[in-house]
């Protein structure tokens, strides 16, 4: 591997920790070079504070007494591009010029419009060396959430359910059966604290009484999502415990009950995927994990709103019941997860 990728490769371990902590920001690492040495490094670490090229030139400050120096003489290596407007905090692209760091690597361009190509633009114009598209398409990966919610005005979408060894999804009676086993339960908890909401459909919540929450795991429970055209579900139900903000699609009401928002839609007939998903882009959700039921799985697969699923299949077979969902896609990846398998799949653009 060529040096610049290492260093790289840093940046985007770095980024990667501010999983779950971060949205609506990207997630980005910066690693700062002296003589082959990392001398300072940094990642974005929660929405609102200080950003990765920050952390990074203050723990170079901080370490060193001739810092002033040493910058003077170092790369800094940036996942993505630095920023060059004023939001929570000042551009990171001034901060590169004002201590004079001569060399910029830099992993993939920004895609947000107050961002895209003008911090590039800063830093040339400033006489910064650069080098830009260091494993380009693993930066955009590792971004996917922020980089679908620009382009495509609406949150990275994340489908994810289990089936029986014979492709079913559920009881045919709507009652609640493990297909699974605990290591997968524990892996999609540690999903939900990535991502910023979780949806589900009515059945779900009337089948299972969800806490929807990430109880065998670390970091933040994320907002749900609860698709209740009439209102039919009991308000005594787990998804209404206030304890973390709840949307509720339907067509009876718009209103704010403590952590609970009611959202009516004009159109339950047609296009509830997209009204739901305009309204979460509007919200600053960047990324939605949806477990169910299947009627709801498949209203966005049909829709064609998706872009990843997370398959599990278990071991038993039940010979009949509610048919799994039927997805077509690039496949991404299979692996064991206990005595589960999970396969990956990729809605890619054709």
């Amino acid at each position: 591997m060529a040096i610049h990728e290492i260093y790289m490769q840093r940046c985007l371990d770095l980024a990667a920790l501010g999983a779950g902590r971060v949205s609506p920001n990207p997630m980005v690492g910066a690693v700062i070079v002296h003589n082959g040495k990392i001398i300072g490094e940094g990642y974005h670490q929660k929405y609102g504070e200080a950003h990765a090229e920050v952390n990074a030139v203050n723990m170079v400050v901080a370490n060193y007494v001739n810092h002033a120096d040493l910058l003077k003489q170092s790369t800094i290596y940036v996942s993505l591009e630095p920023c060059a407007h004023y939001g929570k905090t000042p551009p990171c692209a001034n901060l590169i010029i004002k201590h004079q760091i001569p060399r910029v690597v830099i992993g993939c361009r920004d895609p947000f419009p107050q961002v895209d190509g003008k911090g590039i633009e800063k830093l040339q114009a400033a006489g910064v060396e650069l080098i830009v598209g260091v494993l380009e398409k693993e930066c955009q990966w590792l971004n996917r959430r922020f980089f679908t919610r620009v382009q495509k005005q609406r949150p990275y979408i994340i489908l994810k359910w289990a089936q029986t060894a014979d492709g079913f999804f559920g009881p045919a009676d709507g009652s609640q059966r493990w297909i699974t086993g605990p290591e997968s339960r524990r892996l999609v908890h540690q999903w939900r604290a990535e991502e910023d909401a979780i949806l589900v459909g009515k059945k779900t919540v009337m089948a299972d009484d969800p806490q929807l929450s990430v109880r065998y795991a670390e970091g933040k429970s994320p907002k749900r999502v609860i698709i209740d055209r009439r209102l039919a579900l009991s308000t005594t139900l787990n998804v209404f415990d206030q304890s973390v903000e709840t949307l509720i699609f339907n067509e009876v009401k718009t209103d704010i009950e403590g952590l609970n928002k009611y959202i009516a839609l004009e159109d339950f007939d047609r296009f509830v995927p997209q009204y739901i998903l305009f309204q979460l882009y509007l919200q600053d959700i960047q990324s939605v994990i949806i477990e169910g039921g299947a009627y709801t799985l498949n209203q966005f697969i049909e829709a064609g709103l998706w872009d990843e699923a997370r398959i599990f299949t278990g071991a038993p077979v039940w010979k009949n019941g509610v048919k799994a969902p039927v997805i077509m896609g690039a496949a991404a990846g299979e692996y064991n997860v206990g005595a589960d398998s999970l396969k990956v799949i990729l809605n890619l653009p054709t």
